[in-house]
């Protein structure tokens, strides 16, 4: 058994596949999945997805590309969806300094807001960062985020800020990357982070592991993932995936299935 920790069934392109993809997935071992939103309409979709299929739980949250669009009535809205019984965390949220789109403060200013009302709400939170390595670990230390914890998805960064994160109570969220021929810092994580602090994910439609690399992603591939990062441990793929589905449990929840 696995689950996919991070699957954008909800994306516009894979949600009039959803009933086949879950199908596929379910065949390939995946047994549960988790959508995060990444605004309104992504948080609603992600609802609707788990309402609809037993073995898949929603997260609701607005994306730092989309913070400058964040109104009052969002965040009221938001605190209403973390209401739903399937509704298992507020994401993916974050910092993301890659394009110039959206100014760092108000990136900043979203995220420590969302974090605020997770930790109202008793959620965990799912973090996206990109190249906002420092930044991220400021806000989850200035927020006390450690206080409901949650995961680095789609983790890009170092051993040592690995651990840092760790150190602050969050997992560690791995993805196609590390199957990637010119890996390196995925890789060196993917070996040292512990075993109760590992999850996978597809972070589909995108980042699609090897060989698929370039192609679509989607959730079946969560264990060409898993099968990839047992091997880097040493450790049997039955191992690894009773492990991270454990922790997966233990972070999100997911029902008593």
């Amino acid at each position: 058994m696995l689950i996919d920790s991070h699957c954008h069934l909800n994306d516009l392109d894979l949600y009039p596949m959803a009933d086949s993809l879950l199908e596929e997935a379910q065949a390939h071992g995946v047994r549960k999945v988790l959508v995060p939103g990444y605004d309104r309409d992504s948080s609603l979709r992600a609802i609707a997805l788990a309402e609809r299929f037993v073995d898949v739980y929603a997260a609701v949250g607005f994306h730092p590309q989309d913070a400058e669009n964040v109104t009052d009535r969002d965040f009221d809205d938001l605190a209403a969806w973390c209401r739903h019984e399937k509704v298992v965390a507020v994401g993916e949220i974050g910092l993301d300094y890659h394009y110039d789109h959206v100014p760092s403060d108000v990136q900043q200013a979203v995220f420590a807001r969302q974090i605020a009302l997770a930790k109202r709400m008793r959620k965990p939170i799912i973090i996206h960062d990109r190249e906002a390595h420092q930044d991220v670990l400021e806000t989850l230390r200035a927020t006390d985020a450690g206080e409901i914890g949650g995961v680095l998805h789609c983790f890009s960064g170092s051993v040592e800020m690995m651990r840092d994160a760790v150190s602050l109570n969050f997992y560690i969220g791995l993805g196609g990357p590390v199957t990637f021929k010119n890996a390196k810092k995925p890789v060196e994580v993917a070996g040292a982070v512990p075993a109760d602090r590992l999850l996978v994910e597809t972070d589909a439609p995108w980042l699609a592991p090897m060989p698929h690399r370039g192609k679509t992603n989607k959730p079946a591939y969560v264990r060409l993932i898993a099968e990839h990062i047992a091997a880097l441990r040493g450790v049997t793929f039955d191992e690894f995936a009773a492990q991270t589905t454990a922790n997966a449990h233990a972070l999100f929840g997911l029902g008593v299935r």
